[in-house]
């Protein structure tokens, strides 16, 4: 046991597939071959494939193949959150500072004829950004090579891809939300900005038409730190997976009926909905109702500002690892007599198992409350 979780824990043999050269025509042969497309009779092509995994080529031949699988897998897949998520790049995992600074955009002030052009205040602030390793280790058995050594590695690539998708997901999902609802980081009634600027962006109301319009009116009446209306116009819905139709029921019907009190009973009057020409985009996030433990987990609805007018959020990578990276175990066993190394897919000398590894380096950030607002509905 010891000597497992030595392995398990110790990486220094491990190489990134994507930083060996590859011969492109060696890597098509590998796949042909994999694929049998020269139809070879079972048994010939069963003897072609035991003698390419006895050399010590075919592992980061393998790796090549599995690695450029799983970033097409990735990159194929375009994840909601992108869409109204700003995203960015960090160089290493320290933290770093994301400066703000506010003055010289307001209204100029008039010149008397001779006058002075005075110098406007300008005041610095700044948020914290930083990202973090993320990975699993993923080992396949000896026996299972054996047994059937193409089946073993089929969804391989999809498994890696699927998780740096779903860890990205997680990561943006908790920077604007925790276990006790709206996120305290981000979310207040008030909550202080960097710039001191106190700053309410949360309140109790059920998603409805009515309400949603009144929202989006606190958020375009949110000011900067010299008391200017941001005005904000295009906004992004997200909602739990329960508040869905609800949401899209809003957002397109035509019609939505008032009631007008009379000298009788009150009436039903039909009128247009207004809510389809403001452009407002629609988005379900899954997470919402997983991360967030409360009892208003299902009724809770957030509004954020477009990205090109501001973030209230975002997610950064580590800068040239902005997708998942695979990394293979070299095997430790020599043969007994002659010295050579044997076939990394004869297994590790401890357990007899192939390891993979996958890392993923991605952090989220709050950053200003004013472009961001949540409905927590009782």
């Amino acid at each position: 046991m010891p000597e497992i979780m030595e392995l398990m824990e110790s990486w220094e043999s491990y190489t990134p597939i994507s930083a060996r050269r590859i011969n492109e025509s060696a890597a098509a042969k590998l796949l042909g071959l994999m694929n049998n497309d020269r139809r070879l009779p079972l048994h010939r092509w069963e003897y072609e494939l035991r003698e390419v995994i006895t050399t010590s080529d075919f592992p980061n031949l393998f790796g090549f193949i599995t690695e450029r699988e799983i970033l097409a897998a990735y990159r194929a897949a375009v994840p909601d959150w992108r869409k109204w998520v700003p995203t960015g790049t960090l160089p290493n995992f320290n933290q770093a500072e994301m400066h703000k600074v506010q003055g010289n955009d307001t209204r100029l002030p008039r010149v008397t004829e001779k006058g002075e052009y005075h110098v406007a205040p300008v005041s610095n602030a700044h948020y914290h950004r930083q990202v973090y390793k993320y990975g699993r280790q993923f080992d396949i058995s000896w026996e299972a090579t054996v047994n059937d050594i193409l089946n073993a590695f089929d969804d391989m690539p999809e498994r890696f891809a699927q998780a740096a998708i779903q860890t990205e997901a997680w990561e943006a999902t908790g920077t604007y939300c925790s276990a006790a609802g709206p996120n305290v980081a981000l979310f207040g009634a008030p909550i202080a900005d960097v710039d001191g600027q106190n700053v309410t962006n949360t309140g109790v109301l059920p998603l409805t038409v009515a309400n949603l319009q009144a929202t989006m009116a606190l958020m375009a009446l949110q000011t900067d730190v010299n008391g200017r209306p941001l005005g904000i116009r295009g906004v992004h819905l997200v909602v739990p997976t329960s508040l869905e139709m609800q949401m899209l029921t809003i957002l397109n019907s035509p019609l939505v009926q008032w009631t007008e009190v009379g000298a009788g009973a009150g009436i039903p009057v039909p009128t247009t909905n207004i809510i389809p020409r403001l452009g407002i985009q629609p988005h379900v996030d899954p997470n919402l109702e997983v991360m967030d433990l409360t009892a208003t987990a299902d009724t809770t609805w957030y509004l954020f500002a477009d990205k090109a007018q501001g973030k209230a959020m975002q997610v950064d990578f580590l800068r040239g690892y902005e997708t998942p990276e695979i990394c293979m175990k070299a095997s430790d066993k020599v043969a007994v007599g002659g010295g050579a190394l044997l076939s990394p897919f004869s297994g590790d000398f401890a357990t007899d198992n192939v390891f993979y590894r996958v890392r993923h380096c991605v952090g989220g950030t709050q950053l200003d409350p004013r472009y961001a607002y949540a409905q927590v509905a009782p």
